[in-house]
This record gives structure tokens, sequence and C-alpha cells, in this order.
């Protein structure tokens, strides 16, 4: 059964269901998507449009794949789950409870590193990228804090589904937009166009974090925010986060991670430093599955969150000194070669 199809920052706070929503929340997505006359990402003026007639190159594909970044194989693993986002009780459930933990991080160090205030929607003028935002649920919660949010994910299943949760919410109408595509692409697209990027629990799916970086500096503004969760890489990680959360307790499905694609605090701070960014925070995190429910720890050894702030004086790296303005996997660190940058 369907729970509650709109969640708030906090579980305390968390907003009506509309009526609407109350009828859909039991309903088979599928059918929803397939039914005559429904409009989703593309069906505007023409092929390659959004509702508004507007060009579009991330839609009318089943994924978009980078050679880079998104590999075939973790597709698949969230293409058997997507029309799941919205279960509270079903394999995201832990995803849903890290919202308690990490809206308010998110918003009290966007709210501590600008000047940026403003009472009752605190983070209004600040522009998000959330990377893999899967169905939407962290970009929801962050839009109704006011911010402007684009929520990105290489599966357009995913997208679909986010844009019809976000229709049963009229706020998040001009707030929160979804786009079916990757972050080489958005570094393309849009070079230095957002305020902060999220990438939460979506590092240990990626092909190749040292681009994933580059490209998640290209579209921050100087001096904007990287946010992001993952796992880290150890023996501990191993037993709590494959072999008890996968295995033995079903928390989440088996096979959803690879211990080989963790990454550890120190080797993921050499990626930020070297495509400029000033690591400021880096906090354990601790799930309890009893209670559904986070909890921050001073052990990183399993769950850690990490934000760093891109340098407002860009600083030559190691990268740029090696061959400045060359294409490498699809994103160019210099900004002011951006145009060059192609290829979730």
């Amino acid at each position: 059964m369907w729970r509650k199809l709109l969640c708030a920052a906090g579980r305390g706070s968390r907003a009506g269901v509309l009526e609407r929503a109350d009828r859909a929340a039991f309903c088979d997505w599928n059918v929803v998507l397939a039914r005559p006359g429904f409009r989703t990402p593309g069906d505007g003026a023409g092929p390659g449009t959004d509702r508004d007639g507007r060009h579009s190159n991330c839609f009318f594909r089943k994924y978009s794949v980078s050679k880079s970044t998104v590999e075939s194989d973790e597709l698949e693993k969230f293409q058997a789950l997507s029309q799941k986002w919205w279960d509270r009780n079903g394999e995201f459930a832990a995803l849903h409870a890290l919202n308690d933990l990490r809206v308010p991080f998110i918003r009290d160090t966007l709210l501590t590193f600008s000047e940026k205030q403003q009472l009752g929607r605190p983070l209004r003028g600040f522009r998000i990228l959330d990377v893999g935002c899967g169905g939407g649920l962290l970009s929801e919660p962050l839009g109704r804090l006011g911010a402007m949010v684009t929520g990105i994910d290489p599966l357009e299943d995913n997208i679909r589904l986010a844009d019809i949760h976000k229709s049963f919410d009229p706020v998040l109408k001009e707030l929160v937009q979804y786009s079916a595509c990757c972050l080489e692409e958005m570094a393309m697209e849009s070079p230095g166009r957002f305020d902060a990027v999220i990438a939460s629990e979506v590092v240990e799916h990626v092909g190749d974090v040292e681009t994933f970086i580059r490209c998640a500096a290209q579209v921050l503004k100087p001096g904007g925010s990287l946010f992001i969760t993952t796992i880290n890489k150890t023996f501990l990680s191993y037993a709590l986060a494959i072999v008890a959360a996968e295995k033995i307790f079903r928390i989440v499905p088996n096979g959803t991670h690879e211990w080989e694609k963790f990454i550890s605090p120190n080797k993921l701070e050499t990626h930020l430093i070297s495509s400029g960014f000033t690591v400021e925070t880096i906090n354990g995190m601790l799930y309890n599955p009893l209670f559904d429910s986070w909890s921050w720890i001073i052990n990183t050894s399993v769950n850690y969150a990490l934000h760093a702030v891109k340098k407002k004086i860009e600083e030559k790296s190691d990268f740029m000194s090696e061959g400045s303005g060359r294409k490498d996997h699809g994103c160019d660190q210099s900004e002011s070669n951006v145009g060059s940058t192609v290829q979730s």
C-alpha cells in the first residue's frame, strides 16, 4: 500500500495530501503513464521538446548513457525499482528516513555560507541541482523550502514518476523541474548556473568518480556548495552495507551495491581538491533499521556526508596543467571552454 505521497523537509512537517493524491496512492503507475492524454516530458510542440515546446536533448529515450559516469548495469538495477520510489515501506525506506538528516544538513549549511535568508522559505533564491534524483525524494522537500531545484536522472521512468508526483503539490510547479539527462550533459548546457549540487547516495553507483566531480565543479558557481552522501570503502562497510543490509535483513535489494565502487573520504577529498574544491565538513551517519532513523556520528567507517565549496578564484590543478582546454571523458574543467564539453 502506498503511503502519503507528499513529504516535507521533516516528518513532523509533512504537507497534507491532496485529494487527488489520495486517489492515486494505490494506483498502478504503469496505468497512469499509459493513460490517454497524459503529458510527460517530451509531449510538447514536437519531438525533442518539453511541455512548453522548448528543445531538450534529454528526452525520448529509455535512458541517457554516458560512457564515463553512467553504467548500464547500474541503470538496469534502478529500472526495476523505478515505480517504488514513494513507497515508504519499500526498497527506498532508508532514503525516505535519510531526509530527516540530509535536508536540514543542506539547508543549514547553505544558510551558513550565504547571505540569502528568507523567512518561511529559507532557501528562496538558491538554485540547486539534484543529481540522480530518482523519483524526487530529495528534490521535493528542498523545493518546499523555497529553492529552485533541478532534478536530473539518466532513467526516464524515474523522471516521469517524479513529474507525476510533483504535480500533486501545486507549490512545486514552478520550483522543481526534472530532466532525463546526466551530469555531463548538464555541465555542457548549464555551466556555472547552480548555487549547490547534491549527489546523495549516487557516487557509489558512478562509473568514473573523478569525471563526475569535475562536471559537478563545472555546473557550480564560484563559491557554490557540493553535498555528497555515500559509503566508505572499509571491511565494516562491506559487512553492514552489503552482507547485513542486502543479504540478511533485506533493507535494500540484493546486488544494489558493489563494494569495489565504495570510496573513502580521503580519496574523495583528493578528487575534490584536484577539481578546485575545499572540503569543509565530513560527518559520519548511522542508520538504525529498527527505528527507521538516521543519526550523526563521529565514525565515518560506513556512511558519511561531505560538504565541499568550489573555490571562488580557481587555481590551476594538476588536471588543468596537464592539458588545459582538452576534452576529458566529457567534462572539461575549464569553464571558458565549456562549449566544447560533451558527453546520466
